[in-house]
């Protein structure tokens, strides 16, 4: 019978052929089989994904609609589906196994976007021990006529609680002319900083700028402002990062490579997928996206992408309010502000990762000003922007708007920006008597020319309401025409006088062994100077120390001269002293900077320290070696102490002590660890070494037999050991009179070593010590 049931062909022969009327009893039509419920291991063009639940009924396998969306397939809500009726699908199911793989074309499937690319690193947990630092610099300077010493400190106060209290102060004493000795001391900056990681913020109470954007002018004020610092978060990425798309068939390799440098190498599951680049790109760029799935197959995507560092990544803002009085006489006077209350407040937003919107406002003085910009990329063009502010004071109005441009790529590159004010636009720096200009016009541009070096050029105009106009030109070129070989030339023309411009040519060499060579040529105005130097750099910061020097010959419209300097720097300091010598004017100088800490109880002598620092201890034991990055930065001194720096804040820095050179007794908690302290605060840092007690034990039964290798020795502190052949066992700092527990396959005994070792003693070995039952728990 086409079309009928399956069990339709179980009915009796006379039953088929009764009509509806009679009044006969059939039985209930029930199915030859029923549904069955499997859990089968699934995997989807070759990616897998877990046990998910299936219905045979009649050899014929079928799911219900949520498990098919959860494969990725477009399933109404309804009854369970057959999967021999999905158009495209090739299955091959194995009973013995309970596993079904599934193909099917992608473009068949609604699978999630998988995003991939660097890893975001878990920002550290940083922190900071009590302590105090001084960074110092001293400059002396002396003329035929005059005489020079100034002394510039900044001190800082951490570890009591989050924050961290800082001070400048500039002291000098100077001699003018035949003049007795005068001195002076000014406080630059003096603040409270109190650093929130977990929500990039900050707050700082005494003096600081104000917040701005780049067509606004920061001010300095004493007062308090709180606001975004990502500067807590270094291992946050900010800005937009180019992303590409793709889809694999199957589990597949992937490699990003930017500019023919490989930037990532990861897997992919199966369905389309995003890859972000790395951060730091800039300006326009190709990328290659290289997909090869589990069969060997390669297929290589080609983008081109606009990268910039000027925009917020979508979804990121960045902002800071601040409310005080503004400073004057900065570096003049210690305590001078004004009398007006102001305030000032910024806030940026990535609105995508195209556009990122700004708003800046101050007031306070009788002066208040507002605006708004944004930040728009233009795809491979570029990236724009554009602001407009309004002010009142006194009654007074005024607007200024600002627009700019900037595109770059590996070769060429263009940056154009214009800012211009119009009726009486004033903002917190008009209180002091500092108008902003009416006219401020930049334009640079630059290429590079491969053999024939790099070249740039820019324009400025400046134009002020006091009537002062400026306008200057220049051109800039350089070459590197080997690795010792190269020279640079410069151009600049004041625009509105002929007279005043200046050209300068110089020509470098590397002499080897870190020496350089200058042979240089300048014209300012009508006059010209000649100029050749030999010099030896002193080392970076980053090194143990050592020597530098220079020596320098001048010829010119001011007479024949030279110069002399030489330079140190060692572990506690960095030091200059130097004598020049122009026509008749003699000029000698010395300097020395460097830094005073006191943390754990104990004072140091160290470098300046600019950030952060870790002081290293190994319980008294001196001379062991300390890397930072694998690097060595010195020896612990009698002490066992040692000040290490620089240290980055907020970030992960690895410090490791060599042990290959100390007794075979002494031991370290740690050989390496990764610290990371608060920004300006110092970190203590204790690798636990000591010295042990050893002892080597021979432990026999109760029948004068070995204690079988492999039993577990538990000693008072619950530590463990486990015996050796011929019933050795080495332990370490035995506390006296010990009675140690030995589990052995035939139950548990009691040993009781009658002995103590005094630290730093010879290894002991004893025994046999009989081992007795024990009643122990």
């Amino acid at each position: 019978m086409p079309g009928a049931p399956a069990w339709a062909a179980e009915l009796p022969a006379a039953s088929a052929e009764r009509g509806a009327a009679d009044d006969v009893m059939l039985p209930a039509p029930t199915p030859l089989t029923a549904p069955q419920t499997l859990y089968l291991d699934v995997t989807l063009n070759g990616s897998p994904r877990g046990l998910l639940p299936f219905t045979e009924l009649a050899g014929q396998l079928r799911a219900d609609p949520p498990v098919l969306r959860q494969l990725g397939f477009a399933a109404p809500d309804g009854a369970p589906v057959a999967l021999d009726q999905l158009s495209g699908l090739v299955m091959r199911y194995d009973a013995s196994l309970q596993t079904l793989a599934l193909e099917i074309p992608l473009e068949q499937l609604n699978l999630p976007v998988t995003e991939v690319g660097a890893a975001t690193q878990r920002a550290p947990t940083a922190s900071a021990s009590p302590g105090a630092l001084l960074n110092y610099d001293v400059y002396a300077s002396h003329n035929q006529d005059a005489g020079n010493l100034a002394l510039t400190t900044e001190w800082r106060v951490f570890g009591m609680g989050r924050g961290v209290l800082r001070s400048s102060q500039l002291l000098r004493t100077y001699q003018d002319g035949h003049s007795d000795w005068r001195g002076e001391s000014v406080r630059l900056d003096s603040a409270w900083q109190l650093d929130f990681p977990d929500n990039a913020l900050t707050l700082t109470v005494g003096d600081f700028f104000s917040g701005f954007v780049d067509w606004s002018r920061p001010v300095r004020m004493g007062g308090i402002q709180i606001g975004r610092n990502y500067g807590l978060q270094p291992y946050r990425v900010l800005t937009p990062t180019p992303s590409f798309l793709g889809e694999a068939v199957v589990p597949s390799n992937v490699e990003l490579y930017v500019d023919g440098l490989r930037q990532y190498n990861g897997e992919v599951p199966v369905g389309p997928f995003q890859l972000a680049a790395q951060p730091g790109i800039s300006g326009t760029g190709n990328a290659q996206v290289v997909i090869t799935d589990a069969y060997g197959r390669m297929q290589t995507l080609d983008f081109a992408f606009y990268g910039t560092q000027q925009l917020l990544a979508e979804g990121l803002s960045d902002w800071s309010a601040g409310v005080g009085r503004m400073r004057r006489d900065y570096g003049i006077r210690s305590f001078a502000y004004d009398s007006a209350t102001v305030g000032s407040a910024t806030w940026r937003r990535g609105v995508s990762n195209r556009f990122t919107a700004e708003l800046h406002a101050e007031g306070g003085g009788g002066v208040a000003s507002a605006g708004a910009g944004g930040w728009w990329q233009l795809g491979q063009a570029g990236v724009v922007n554009a602001s407009y502010a309004h002010s009142r004071r006194d009654g007074l109005q005024g607007g200024q708007w600002a627009l700019g441009y900037s595109w770059n790529n590996r070769v060429f590159n263009l940056n154009a920006a214009t800012r211009r004010t119009h009726g009486n636009f004033q903002d917190l720096g008009s209180l002091q008597g500092a108008l902003p200009p009416d006219v401020t016009d930049q334009v640079t541009a630059g290429a590079s020319l491969g053999r024939l070096g790099s070249l740039s050029a820019s324009y400025l105009r400046l134009s002020y309401p006091d009537g002062d106009d400026r306008r200057y030109a220049s051109v800039f070129w350089n070459r590197t025409f080997s690795e010792r070989w190269s020279a640079y030339a410069s151009f600049n023309q004041n625009l509105d006088d002929n007279a005043d411009r200046s050209v300068y040519l110089s020509l470098s060499a590397s002499l080897g062994n870190n020496r350089q060579s200058n042979l240089a040529a300048q014209r300012n105005g009508d006059r010209n100077l000649y100029t050749v130097d030999v010099s030896q750099p002193v080392p970076g910061d980053g090194s143990q120390g050592g020597y530098g020097w220079r020596v320098q010959a001048r010829q010119g419209d001011d007479g024949t001269g030279g110069l002399v300097e030489a330079g140190w720097l060692n572990r506690v300091g960095r030091y200059s002293l130097g004598a020049a010598r122009q026509g008749d004017a003699n000029f000698a100088y010395a300097n020395a900077s460097g830094s005073v800490v006191w943390m754990g109880g104990h004072l140091f002598a160290a470098r300046e320290v600019p950030d952060a620092f870790a002081v290293v201890s190994t319980n008294g034991v001196g001379g062991v070696p300390v890397r930072l990055e694998n690097r060595v930065i010195g020896v612990t001194d009698d002490d066992g102490m040692l000040l290490v720096t620089p240290l980055l804040s907020w970030q992960r820095n690895r410090i490791s002590i060599d042990t290959l050179e100390l007794p075979a007794d002494m031991r370290a908690d740690r050989v390496d660890t990764l610290v990371t302290p608060r920004q300006s605060a110092g970190l203590g840092v204790s690798f636990g070494l000591r010295r042990t007690r050893a002892i080597t034990l021979v432990l026999h039964d109760a029948q004068d037999r070995p204690v079988p290798a492999g039993s577990q020795v538990r000693l008072p502190d619950q530590r463990s050991a486990t015996v050796g052949y011929d019933g050795e066992v080495y332990l370490e700092d035995l506390p006296a009179q010990a009675v140690l527990q030995v589990d052995t396959d035939d139950g548990r005994c009691e040993v009781r070593v009658p002995v103590s070792l005094a630290p730093g003693s010879a290894a002991l070995r004893l025994g046999p010590l009989r081992c007795v039952a024990g009643a122990g728990p």
